[in-house]
Parts: C-alpha cells; sequence; structure tokens
C-alpha cells in the first residue's frame, strides 16, 4: 500500500513506528488509518513519518524559541546596549520576521516547501552563532532583522504557515483540526519546557562560576545547534509534504494566491483586527499590570502564566471535538466571546486570586480559535494556494499587533487608565467575533458540506 522510500532518505524501507511523540498522543497514533477511512485517495507514501517528523520540527523550534526567550533580552543588556536600543532591535527582528515570512510563505508552494523550510532552519543557525559570537552594533542589527528569532518564545519565521500546509496535504480534512489542536499543543509544551530548561541552566552556570554574559552566550550557541536539528529534520521529509505539482504550474496574481484572493483578503483583515486588539494585553505587559495592581511577585507570575499556556494548549484539543459538531465558525466565534468579556472583566476583580481566576478561565477558552482559525484557513483555499494563504494571514496578524503594544505601554503610565487595554482588547476582539461570524458563517469547509450530503 506504500511506496518504500529511496534509498539515501531519513526513511527505511519498512514502515518504521510512529514513535514516542505519536504514541502518547492517542489521536495520532495511527495517522495512516484516517486516510485509509476517509474516503479519498490514498497516496503513496508513509503518512505517519511525515506526521512524526512535522510534529518534531515544531516541538524542536517552540523549544528553542522558548530557551532563547529567557536570556536573549539580558545577553544584549550586557553587551552595553540600553533598554530602549534592545527595544529598537526587537522591533527590527518582528519587522525582519513580517519581511522574510511573506516572501517564503508566498514562494514555497512554487519553489518548494522542504526548501524554504530549510533555509529557514538556516537562518537560526546564523542568528544563534553571529549573536554569540559579535558584539558590533551593526552586525548584530543586521543578524537580528535577517535570522529568525523569538523574544515572546511563541512562533516566529515561515515555518508555521509551510507546516500546516504540508500537513493539510498528508491528513484527511476531517482530522485536520485535530491534528492543528495537538500541533499547537506540543508547541506551548514544548515552549514552556523549553523556557524552564534554560533558567535551569544559566542557574548552574553562574553557581559554577561563569560570568553571567558567558552564560546568557551558551544559550545562544545552543539555540544556533537547534536549527541544525531542525535542518536535518526538513531534511528528512518526504516529497509527498509539497504543494500538487499540476497545480502550482499555474498563474500567481496575487501573493502565491489565485482562486481564493477574495477569502484569503477578507481573513486577512479581520486576522489584522483581532491580533491588534490582542496586543494590547501581551504577556509581557499584563504580567506588568499584575506587578502595578497587586505587587505580584515573580515566581507568582511564573506560575500564573505556566498554569495559562497550559490551559490555552489543552482547550484547543476542546476545540477540535466542538468544531467536529458544531462547525468551524461558530466554534471559533462562540468560544471567543465569552472569552472577551473575561478578559474585560480581569482589571475589575479587587484581589490577586480573583484577578488570576478569572485570567486563567480567559485562557481556559481564548486559545480555542486557534486550531480552529489554522484548519478553517487551510480549508477554504485551493492545495497550492495553502503555504501562501497561511502567510499572507499570519502576516497581516504580525503588522495588526505592531502599534498596540506601544500604546498600551502608554496607558499602563497612568494609573487611572492602567486597565483600559483590558476593555479595549476585549471590546475590539468582540467586534471581530462578529463580523468573522458575518462575513463567513455561510463559507463552510468540505468536511462540513460532505457531512451535510450524507
Amino acid at each position: 500500500m506504500f511506496r518504500s522510500r529511496a534509498a539515501g532518505d531519513c526513511h527505511s524501507s519498512e514502515v518504521p513506528p510512529t514513535g514516542s511523540l505519536l504514541t502518547t498522543l492517542p489521536h495520532l497514533s495511527h495517522p495512516t488509518e484516517w486516510l485509509r477511512h476517509s474516503g479519498g485517495e490514498l497516496p503513496e507514501r508513509d503518512t505517519s513519518t511525515d506526521l512524526l517528523l512535522l510534529f518534531s520540527t515544531r516541538a524542536v523550534r517552540l523549544f528553542g524559541y522558548g530557551f532563547l526567550s529567557v536570556t536573549l533580552v539580558l545577553y544584549l543588556i550586557g553587551l552595553g546596549f540600553g533598554e530602549s536600543s534592545v527595544g529598537l532591535l526587537l522591533s527590527l527582528a518582528l519587522l525582519g520576521d513580517v519581511i522574510l515570512s511573506l516572501w517564503f510563505t508566498t514562494s514555497a508552494d512554487r519553489l518548494g516547501r522542504r526548501r524554504m523550510l530549510l533555509v529557514g532552519a538556516l537562518l537560526i543557525v546564523f542568528a544563534g552563532t553571529v549573536l554569540a559570537s559579535t558584539a558590533l552594533p551593526w552586525l548584530i542589527g543586521v543578524t537580528v532583522l535577517v535570522g529568525v528569532l523569538s523574544p515572546s518564545g511563541y512562533e516566529v519565521g515561515p515555518f508555521l504557515s509551510i507546516e500546516q500546509a504540508a500537513l493539510t496535504q498528508i491528513v484527511a480534512d476531517r482530522h485536520r483540526t485535530r491534528l492543528f489542536a495537538w500541533y499547537n499543543l506540543v508547541g506551548a509544551l514544548a515552549t514552556a519546557l523549553g523556557a524552564l530548561l534554560s533558567g535551569a541552566l544559566v542557574q548552574a552556570l553562574l553557581e559554577t562560576g561563569i560570568a553571567p554574559q558567558e552564560s546568557y552566550r551558551t544559550t545562544l550557541v545552543i539555540y544556533g545547534g537547534f536549527g541544525l536539528l531542525l535542518g536535518v529534520l526538513f531534511l528528512c521529509l518526504s516529497p509527498a509534504v509539497e504543494a500538487p505539482a499540476a497545480r502550482v504550474a499555474g498563474a500567481r496574481p496575487w501573493l502565491g494566491i489565485h482562486r481564493s484572493t477574495g477569502i484569503v483578503a477578507r481573513l486577512s483583515g479581520l486576522f489584522a483586527l483581532d491580533a491588534f486588539a490582542g496586543a494590547f494585553v501581551l504577556q509581557s505587559l499584563v504580567a506588568y499590570w499584575f506587578v502595578v495592581r497587586f505587587s505580584a511577585q515573580p515566581a507568582a507570575l511564573g506560575g500564573i502564566f505556566f498554569g495559562a499556556n497550559i490551559l490555552a494548549g489543552l482547550s484547543g484539543l476542546l476545540a477540535a471535538r466542538l468544531a467536529a459538531r458544531f462547525g468551524l465558525i461558530r466554534t471559533m466565534v462562540f468560544t471567543h466571546l465569552p472569552s472577551n468579556v473575561l478578559l474585560m472583566a480581569v482589571p475589575l476583580m479587587p484581589t490577586l486570586a480573583s484577578a488570576t481566576t478569572v485570567l486563567l478561565l480567559r485562557f481556559a477558552l481564548s486559545q480555542m480559535d486557534v486550531p480552529t482559525r489554522q484548519s478553517y484557513t487551510m480549508a477554504v483555499v485551493d492545495p497550492d494556494e495553502r503555504s501562501a494563504a497561511a502567510g499572507v494571514t499570519t502576516t497581516a496578524r504580525s503588522v495588526g499587533a505592531m502599534l498596540s503594544p506601544t500604546l498600551s505601554g502608554r496607558l499602563l503610565a497612568v494609573p487611572a487608565l492602567i486597565g483600559v487595554p483590558f476593555f479595549l482588547a476585549g471590546g475590539l476582539k468582540i467586534v471581530y467575533d462578529l463580523l468573522l461570524y458575518r462575513s463567513f458563517r455561510r463559507v463552510r469547509p468540505p468536511e462540513e458540506t460532505s457531512a451535510e450530503t450524507l
């Protein structure tokens, strides 16, 4: 049923076991069974191996991002950069992420998904290696602009969009949302673990007498090593993850998108509004609010956000079940609306305990729209548009989020307005939910339309 890999591939001619990652995820332990019962054509490839590789690259990358996020700013300050200069460097990193990601993702279906993923991995190696070996301001500026860095620990670069296009290529439509839920959960856990181990490593190095700056430099070297590992894993992917050759040869009127231009443009505008709203309450800004409002200690903040991120990751699994029953758009909107009400309630809470409780309840709902949003974007465009569509919509979110942290910072500086970012974020997100439902409630993915005909 499956075609053996060619010699020299990273796969044996036997169908290999799915490995520890997939066997710990019950719904993913037999991905080939999904295709076998999907009613569609079964591709001639070992799907389970590509699934394992794509989940592994997600875990390695997000572990590296979390690992670096703890020390990057400390390292730059140790090099002599002031806080404003560090802020400028981080803004350059964001700008570079937008430019490179847009180009990579809109070209991947034409030039090759594996090729673009490999180049992205090499840019991680470049960033870690150069930053660890130079103190020249101009070279550091070029590196953060061109390299792939994640100061926040969250996903950056072209990887997410291209990997999700590849995942969509190798699973049946009806399993896509559940797959994305597990994919996001793996990333959330990897980020949390990377940050935890980075802090432990730096502390251990300091206790042995190594200078702080050298301990921070060590994390950059290790980060570059994660890029190398990522590149090796990408080389092991099979041609099955590439866009369909028959469709790729067509014209590309707009950023790699042809038939779905209107849908992608509307989704991009709405996703930009959602990101603009969400960036008023970035994790670092909410942490600052907790310190100012309740004098929260660092240990308490770490526990709050560790729990929040775990809840957010787990909630995606429930979202997949809800989407299977009620549909992707309904799940996105009707789980997001109550989470936004909870967000606006956070600054109204009188104590640290009550504010934390409301925030955790909000996180238990707020991320249910992530795997459903990603799955919906992949579903409503043509197969050879998927990388480009994901890249354009992700870029729109990045652009939308650029301005609001500055506005939020100014509001947080005024004691009487310290709760306003929460109200702005929640209110604008409610507007986004209503507009999304109005615009797309009748645009259904294939698995929902096919289910109605059965």
